[in-house]
């Protein structure tokens, strides 16, 4: 299949989020084998405006990324044992990403990271050009769910209760 273009990446985190959806996520293994999994699970954070995403703070060191072009990983940390796995889009300084929140029957965001061994070296690897994880093009998904993003009561019910995750509807 083909990977997915920077004209994907450039679209709203919302639309990315929920076009991810049944997309084809590859992972590419040091010994040169590769694993493909079906993307079951997205959520959107849109811009500094967003007070559940983490540029809602402004530009830091840890979310210098997301202020690129979209198409590039942005990976962090959670309680100090999860690497969570995003996907930036939108266009250069206008910060977006989606949180990859399960691939085939892997749920929850930390399992994914898991699953895909992710670390810090991810951090700002570019999807167009990586030999070790990128999107594949799959057809486009109809049957789907949305409802309001988890983990994220900080943010107040308005940003909380935005239905902008994005699940598969498995037959």
């Amino acid at each position: 299949m083909k990977k997915l273009g920077i004209e994907f990446y450039r679209q709203d985190a919302v639309i990315v989020a929920e076009k991810l959806l049944g997309k084809i996520l590859v992972r590419r293994w040091d010994d040169g084998s590769e694993t493909r999994y079906r993307i079951t699970e997205t959520e959107a954070y849109l811009g500094e405006e967003d007070k559940a995403c983490h540029a809602s703070k402004g530009r830091t060191p840890r979310t210098e990324i997301m202020y690129s072009e979209g198409g590039k990983v942005y990976v962090y940390l959670i309680y100090g044992m999860y690497w969570m796995l995003n996907v930036v889009t939108g266009n250069e300084n206008q910060p977006q990403a989606v949180l990859i929140r399960g691939i085939d029957k892997i749920i929850g965001s930390g399992k994914v990271g898991r699953e895909l061994k992710m670390y810090k070296s991810f951090y700002g690897e570019d999807l167009l050009s990586s030999d070790r994880i990128w999107i594949e093009d799959a057809p486009e998904i109809r049957e789907f769910t949305t409802a309001a993003r988890i983990g994220i009561d900080y943010a107040g019910d308005e940003w909380r209760d935005k239905p902008w995750r994005f699940m598969l509807v498995l037959i």
